[in-house]
């Protein structure tokens, strides 16, 4: 009998969906896993709950003469319904805590996601900036050796013009 606990209990922040792209753990994925069919569980015990109370509040809605009897219908009725009543309630907070979940076991992974991007844009910036210094180097070779060939052609002119 579901006397509407705290659902779930402590799933928030379990890392639930992480997909294959994230790389979890074996000891992550098998936690998961226990974590899912234990709420599985909890979601067909609620169901059946629910379905048995209302069958039994079906068959106790008869009406008799006998006034005792009446009464006693009316409490058992009364009884079914509250525990129906529970078990929804213990859904509707299972299902508040797998949106909880899926809410903040997304915003981890995309935080995740966000500082190994940042990570490799880093990596990328240090190798431009390594190739810019190279390529700035080379440059300067380059012009230095260009100035050098045309100082000494300048040179050679200036002597080929003089008599």
């Amino acid at each position: 009998m579901n006397k509407g606990g705290a659902g779930a209990g402590g799933l928030i922040g379990s890392g639930i969906g992480g997909g294959a792209g994230s790389g979890p753990t074996a000891a992550a994925a098998a936690a998961a896993a226990q974590k899912q069919k234990t709420l599985l569980q909890k979601v067909e015990g609620d169901i059946a709950n629910i379905v048995d109370n209302f069958s039994q509040l079906v068959n106790v809605a008869r009406v008799n003469d006998p006034p005792v009897r009446n009464s006693q219908e009316a409490f058992m009725m009364e009884m079914r319904a509250a525990r129906m009543v529970q078990a929804a309630d213990s859904l509707l907070k299972l299902v508040s805590e797998l949106k909880q979940t899926a809410i903040f076991s997304g915003f981890a992974s995309l935080n995740d996601h966000v500082d190994q991007r940042m990570v490799e844009f880093n990596q990328l910036g240090e190798k431009t900036d390594r190739m810019l210094a190279r390529i700035g180097e080379e440059a300067a070779a380059s012009l230095k050796e260009l100035e050098s060939h045309c100082s000494s052609s300048a040179e050679k002119n200036i002597q080929d013009t003089q008599p």
